[in-house]
């Protein structure tokens, strides 16, 4: 596995039907996509990007899956209420290949404590390196060590990691 997989991921995370999982970061939503399969109709799945021209393809991508349980949400998760989602709606929040984008990182992880039921689950999937111009320049990779000493700092408890790709690292967390 040379990349990292979204589908494969979301399913080493446990995310299960009729959850409700918020996509920090979603991108052009192909952890969306992967979450959207996994909670079935029953389940919703937030995509939340500050980037409007990423959410339309991420809104195109849901049409041409025919997956109609996911809202794509303009927002900032960097600031206080930026998801624009209700507090603990959320049974899990995935950042994947964002949080080394993230100016303020600690905010967007409080950000992601508010969404999170009380059980909730934060999963982190993030380059492991900089890999020659693929993934984040060598200054923004954030590591493993530093994204789990991030989450506990910001009221995570490490729950396990997984095998998110070559070029990848897996993180799950519990809120605290």
């Amino acid at each position: 596995m040379a990349f990292s997989d979204p589908a494969k991921n979301i399913e080493r995370f446990g995310i299960t039907e009729g959850m409700r999982i918020a996509d920090f970061g979603s991108g052009s939503g192909h952890y969306s996509i992967a979450a959207a399969h996994a909670v079935g109709d029953s389940g919703k799945v937030y995509a939340i990007d500050v980037q409007q021209g990423l959410l339309k393809k991420v809104k195109d991508l849901s049409r041409a899956e025919h997956k109609n349980n996911i809202e794509a949400l303009w927002g900032n998760v960097e600031l206080p209420r930026g998801s624009k989602l209700a507090d603990g709606i959320a049974d899990g929040v995935i950042i994947a290949n964002a949080l080394f984008q993230f100016e303020n990182k600690d905010a967007a992880l409080t950000e992601a404590r508010r969404v999170l039921k009380l059980k909730g689950r934060l999963f982190l999937v993030e380059w492991s390196d900089s890999f020659g111009g693929l993934g984040p320049q060598t200054g923004d990779v954030v590591t493993a060590e530093a994204a789990r000493v991030l989450a506990e700092k910001n009221g995570f408890v490490f729950d396990r990691s997984i095998e998110a790709g070559d070029h990848h690292y897996g993180l799950i967390f519990r809120r605290a």
